[in-house]
């Protein structure tokens, strides 16, 4: 008799119905009961829009360094940001493939290209980075806030950093985004990655410089260790996915630039034509800073869902129970195994989830043969290649139309596209064609 924390599996199920098809494999759906009012939500949490708004600041002041480092970014004026896509040629296709009419437009938020790391954690990664490499900066006087940041470039600079060491546990594309920004600046950078991380992605970091430190273990391993090193060394500073609020921050200013770009293309976002977005999940830092800003921006007129891998659902069985970061997918025979390195994480943050808790609607789980198809139909579609955790997005707005029947042509979908521009040409080519066999045989293992 398998016991889970004290009650046996039965009794887990009998308390939550929806666990039987997840603890399954089967992918599902949930709707979050704990989900509340924009107005109610937002009491009593530990951060707020003035917060959101203070980290948009200090992007801002980086902004002309970030154009000397990275030449790339001159158009946008070192601002990192993504370009927002309609998609009316993958909607079709995902209407067909789940037998499902969205009503309402498609658009693609594309994180897979951008700038600097080709991802979403180009956002929370680079900003921890730069925060902590300004604070050091202004504690030895060798910066104020007033200055140009391009200064930060000169080689006297990275020789200060070079005193210091960023470490960080990670699946794959957080330490790519951390690894990059940090080697560039002059830091001594330490990445702990899990079994699960992709060669081409631990490749790159040692191009870059980085040490990566390789751990057979799973995503949870891999921050420990780097968490232990931090506290045997004065002089480093561990970046922590599960629980950082700077980590966090830095996702919560998309929102700030979505809106612009919404108006831009003049969509409108409100109660009655409400914005649903749908972010792929791991340990929750990402998709969850990003929701939050998008709530702290837009309130109830903007409906927030996760995705994960049915092998790796740790944020909807820790929100699920309630049980957060104290329960895993392993606690219930789940294998955490997925094609999905992002989201390969076993056990939930904590602090995101407890935050995320009465802002999400929903979150629902994807299969990697869904996945593998996925990216040929985007491919075939829209011509963008993506990872197979940035396509779980794509399978949401079918849940979505067929549990809230209110659903117009007046809703606005956003898929979350999280990374795939940096993929070397072969592994996408070889993803593309494994897609291509689901496509003609959905049963195909």
């Amino acid at each position: 008799m398998t016991i889970v924390k004290g009650k046996t599996m039965e009794k887990w199920i009998s308390e939550f119905p929806d666990l039987g098809p997840v603890i399954n494999y089967t992918p599902f759906y949930w709707s979050n009961p704990y989900v509340k009012d924009n107005k109610t939500a937002f009491q009593g949490q530990p951060l707020q829009l003035k917060d959101i708004q203070d980290a948009e600041e200090r992007l801002k002041r980086f902004a002309p360094f970030i154009v000397k480092a990275y030449p790339e970014t001159e158009k946008t004026r070192g601002i990192i940001e993504s370009p927002l896509k309609k998609g009316n040629q993958v909607k079709e296709r995902m209407e067909t493939i789940t037998g499902q009419r969205i009503p309402g437009a498609l658009y693609i938020k594309l994180d897979s290209h951008l700038p600097i790391s080709g991802s979403i954690k180009a956002r929370g990664g680079i900003y921890e980075v730069l925060k902590y490499a300004e604070t050091l900066l202004l504690k030895h006087n060798l910066l104020s806030e007033k200055d140009d940041y391009s200064k930060i470039a000169e080689d006297k600079y990275r020789e200060f950093f070079s005193q210091y060491t960023i470490l960080v546990g990670s699946t794959g594309n957080l330490g790519l985004s951390i690894g990059v920004i940090s080697a560039k600046l002059g830091f001594r950078v330490v990445v702990h990655m899990s079994a699960d991380a992709k060669k081409w992605k631990k490749d790159l970091l040692r191009e870059r410089g980085v040490q990566v430190v390789e751990h057979p273990s799973d995503y949870s391993k891999a921050v420990e260790e780097g968490r232990k090193e931090a506290e045997n060394d004065p002089q480093s500073y561990f970046i922590d996915d599960e629980n950082s609020e700077d980590l966090f921050l830095g996702y919560t200013v998309a929102a700030i630039r979505l809106k612009k770009q919404l108006e831009e293309q003049e969509i409108q976002v409100s109660l009655e034509k409400p914005l649903h977005v749908y972010l792929p999940c791991g340990v929750g830092g990402g998709p969850g800073g990003v929701a939050f800003g998008l709530k702290a921006i837009f309130g109830d007129a903007v409906k927030c869902y996760f995705a994960e891998p049915t092998h790796s659902p740790c944020m909807l069985i820790g929100m699920m129970t309630r049980m957060h970061n104290e329960i895993s997918v392993s606690d219930f025979g789940l294998d955490n195994r997925t094609a999905a390195d992002g989201l390969a994480v076993g056990r939930p943050s904590g602090f995101v989830g407890k935050v995320m808790e009465p802002l999400i609607e929903g979150i629902y789980t994807v299969s990697d043969e869904q996945m593998f198809r996925l990216i040929a139909e985007m491919a075939d579609a829209e011509g963008v290649h993506l990872e197979p955790s940035a396509v779980t997005g794509l399978m949401g707005p079918s849940y979505v139309v067929q549990n809230y029947p209110k659903v117009t042509e007046e809703d606005t979908h956003l898929i979350w596209a999280t990374g795939g521009s940096m993929v070397p040409d072969e592994i996408k080519k070889a993803e593309y064609q494994k897609g291509l066999e689901y496509k003609i045989n959905p049963d195909a293992k």
